[in-house]
C-alpha cells in the first residue's frame, strides 16, 4: 500500500479508510491531496485530533459529535470551564505536540451493547448511540484517546500537520433549543501549507468584509434581540439600497413578461395541508389560531400565486403566465444557525411562478437561466448550477419526479450548459436547479433556484383550456434569482466590501462645503441630484474640513465632492472618485451627465 494512500472509494461511491479496507481492498485509491474526498478524511481525522488535545487539556471533557462540514469540521463537547477564542492557540499547540507522538489511528469494532456498557458513565456517548441502528459500532483510537465513529480517518496523525482552529460557538445538544448548550469549536485542515495559508488569508479578508460589521458602520441594518432574534431592521440607508435593487429587478421582470402580484402573509392551515407544506415543512412554520381555526404564516409564496392564477379561466393561448412578488416569508430557523442577514427568520424573496405547458418547460427554464446570467454579470459574480433530485421527504409519484427532473436536464443539456447533480437535494414538491455564486474572495453561496413542479398544480386542481377544448394541468416553475433580498444584500456587501457600484450605493454623492458661504450651492446640487433619482447628502456640520472628508470617505460613497469658492464661481465640482481612485474637477453639467450614464449601468 502506497504511503500517500489515505483511503478508497468503493463501487457505490462510499469512502473506505485504510483501517477498514485492509491490504487487498479493490477500490479507487484516495491519495493525500486537496481533493474533496481526501479533505473529508483529513478533516474528520483532524476533528478527532482536536478532541484528543481538548481531552488532555480538560480531562473532564465529554464529546458528542464531530462531523465534517462545508467549511471544515467541528466538534461539540461538554467542559466544566468556559473556552474562548484565546484558548484556541493552546489547543492547536497541544495538537501539534500529539502529532509528534507519531500515533497511528486504529479501528476496532464491538457490539452496541458492549459500547453502552463501556461508555455507561458518559451520557453524551449514550445519546450518540441512540442514533445508531446497527448492532455493531466502530471505535477509533489514537494513543490513549478513543471515540465512537464511523470514520473515515487517515492512517496516522502524521497526515494532519496543516490545520487551524477558526472559532468557538455554542451549540444546543442535538440542535434542540430546549436542550443543554454545548461548546463547539470549528476548524479547517488541508493537505499542504500553501492551501492552509491561502485559506487563512481569505478568512482575514472575509473578516474585514463581514456584512454585520460593515452594515453597522454604514448604518444599513440592525438587529434587536429584545424584539426577536433573526428579524432584521432596515435603516434609511439600507432601505434605499434595497429599493434600488428592487427597482432594477422590477424593470427586468416587466421586460421579460412577468406581472406583479401580492398574496397574504397568513393563510388557513388547510391550504398548507393541501400543498404538503404542513406535513413536509411544518416544523419550519409559525402556526397560530384565529376564530377557532388554525392558520400558518407563509414560508413560501407559491400558494398565493396559485390562487391568483385560478381566479379566472386561462386558455393555452395565455400560457406562459408569469407572476412575481417581493414576498415576505417567515421560517423557524434554529437560533444556533442565525447569522446576520445570511440566515434570518423573516426575509423577502424575489419570488416568481411561471405557469406553462410541458412543452414550454425547456424554453422557460432557459429564459430564467438567461435572467440569472444577466444579474450575475451585473454584480460581477461567477456561478455554477446544480440539479437537485427527489429528497426522502417528498410528495408526488416517482414518474412525475422523473419527468420533471428530465425536463431540467434536457433544458441545460440541449444548450450545453454545465451542471452537477445533488442527489436527494430537491424541494419536497419538485426537482430544482440551484444557482451557486462565487464572490470576490472565492467563497461560494447558494442563492437563486429554478424548480419544476407538477405536484402543486395537481393538488390545487389548477387547469387551463387546451387547444382541443379539454382541461389540462399546467406545469408550475418556481423561481428566485437572488434567493432573498436579505441574503443577497449580505453577500453583496461582503463581495464589494461595502463599496457598492454607483447605481446601487445607498448614498451616491456626499458634498462637503469647505465653509458656510458655500453651503447653499451644495444644497442646490443635492436637490438637482435628488430630482434625477440620485441620493446625495451634504456634510456641513461644525467639524473641521478634514474630519468631514474622512467621515464621508468612511461611508464608502462613490463620490465625495468638495465645494469651495472656485466651484461656486465656476459652477463646477471638485471630485474625489472612489472608483477611479483619483481627484479631478468637472463642470456641474458634465458631472450630472457622468452620474446619469453610470445610473444606466444598473440595467439588466
Amino acid at each position: 500500500m502506497s504511503e500517500s494512500i489515505i483511503g478508497y472509494v468503493d463501487s457505490d461511491g462510499t469512502i473506505i479508510d485504510t483501517q477498514s479496507a485492509g491490504e487487498s481492498f479493490d477500490g479507487t485509491a484516495i491519495v493525500y491531496d486537496n481533493s474533496e474526498k481526501a479533505l473529508e478524511i483529513i478533516r474528520h481525522s483532524t476533528a478527532h485530533l482536536m478532541a484528543q488535545a481538548i481531552k488532555e487539556l480538560y480531562p473532564e471533557a465529554q464529546f458528542f459529535v464531530g462531523p465534517v462540514v462545508d467549511e471544515g469540521f467541528y466538534y461539540d463537547f461538554r467542559v466544566d470551564v468556559p473556552i474562548g477564542e484565546n484558548d484556541l492557540k493552546t489547543i492547536e499547540k497541544k495538537m501539534k505536540t500529539l502529532i509528534k507522538q507519531k500515533y497511528k489511528i486504529e479501528k476496532y469494532e464491538i457490539s452496541k451493547a458492549e459500547a453502552m456498557e463501556k461508555f455507561a458513565e458518559d451520557d453524551l456517548k449514550l445519546k450518540v448511540m441512540e442514533r445508531i441502528q446497527d448492532d455493531t459500532v466502530s471505535i477509533y483510537k489514537q494513543g490513549e484517546f478513543e471515540d465512537l465513529c464511523r470514520g473515515p480517518h487517515v492512517p496516522a496523525l502524521r497526515f494532519l500537520h496543516n490545520f487551524k482552529l477558526t472559532r468557538v460557538a455554542g451549540a444546543y445538544l442535538g440542535g434542540d433549543e430546549k436542550a443543554e448548550m454545548l461548546t463547539r469549536i470549528y476548524g479547517v485542515a488541508f493537505a499542504d501549507k500553501e492551501s492552509l495559508k491561502a485559506y487563512v488569508t481569505m478568512m482575514e479578508e472575509a473578516k474585514k468584509r463581514d456584512h454585520r460589521k460593515l452594515g453597522a458602520e454604514m448604518e444599513l441594518f440592525m438587529f434587536n434581540e429584545e424584539s426577536g432574534a433573526g428579524l432584521p431592521f432596515w435603516m434609511p440607508k439600507g432601505a434605499k439600497l434595497r429599493h434600488k435593487l428592487e427597482q432594477i429587478l422590477h424593470k427586468a421582470h416587466l421586460t421579460r413578461g412577468y406581472e406583479p402580484v401580492r398574496g397574504p402573509e397568513i393563510l388557513k392551515a388547510d391550504m398548507w395541508r393541501t400543498s404538503g407544506h404542513y406535513a413536509c415543512y411544518g416544523e419550519n412554520m409559525y402556526l397560530t389560531e384565529i376564530d377557532g381555526q388554525e392558520y400558518g404564516i407563509k414560508p413560501m409564496n407559491c400558494i398565493g400565486h396559485i390562487q391568483i392564477f385560478k381566479q379566472s379561466q386561462k386558455s393555452y393561448r395565455d400560457l406562459p403566465v408569469k407572476y412575481y412578488e417581493y414576498g415576505v416569508v417567515h421560517r423557524h430557523e434554529k437560533s444556533g444557525v442565525l447569522h446576520g442577514l445570511l440566515r434570518v427568520r423573516e426575509f423577502t424573496q424575489d419570488d416568481a411562478h411561471i405557469f406553462c405547458t410541458p412543452e414550454q418547460i425547456a424554453p422557460e427554464v432557459l429564459e430564467v437561466v438567461e435572467f440569472v446570467d444577466s444579474v450575475m454579470k451585473l454584480f460581477g459574480f461567477e456561478y455554477t448550477m446544480e440539479i437537485a433530485t427527489k429528497p426522502e421527504k417528498a410528495i408526488g409519484e416517482d414518474a412525475v419526479w422523473e419527468m420533471a427532473t428530465q425536463g431540467l436536464k434536457d433544458a441545460l443539456d440541449g444548450n450545453n450548459l454545465p451542471y452537477t447533480l445533488d442527489e436527494g437535494g430537491g424541494a419536497f414538491y419538485g426537482p430544482k436547479i440551484d444557482i451557486k455564486i462565487t464572490d470576490a474572495i472565492g467563497r461560494k453561496w447558494q442563492c437563486g433556484t429554478i424548480q419544476v413542479d407538477f405536484n402543486l398544480p395537481e393538488r390545487f386542481e389548477v387547469e387551463y383550456v387546451d387547444e382541443d377544448n379539454t382541461r389540462k394541468q399546467p406545469v408550475m416553475i418556481h423561481r428566485a434569482i437572488l434567493g432573498s433580498f436579505e441574503r443577497f444584500i449580505g453577500i453583496l456587501t461582503e463581495h464589494y466590501a461595502g463599496e457598492f457600484p454607483m447605481f446601487l450605493a445607498p448614498t451616491q454623492v456626499i458634498f462637503v462645503p469647505i465653509a458656510d458661504a458655500f453651503t447653499d450651492y451644495a444644497y442646490t446640487l443635492k436637490k438637482k441630484l435628488l430630482l434625477e433619482g440620485i441620493d446625495a447628502e451634504v456634510y456641513d456640520k461644525n467639524d473641521s474640513l478634514n474630519k468631514r472628508i474622512r467621515t464621508a470617505e468612511k461611508q464608502r460613497v462613490p463620490y465625495v465632492v468638495i465645494i469651495g469658492e472656485e466651484e461656486v464661481t465656476n459652477r463646477s465640482v471638485a471630485i474625489r472618485d472612489r472608483r477611479k481612485k483619483e481627484q479631478y474637477n468637472l463642470s456641474e453639467d458634465d458631472f450630472m451627465l457622468q452620474l446619469k450614464q453610470q445610473l444606466q449601468e444598473g440595467r439588466i
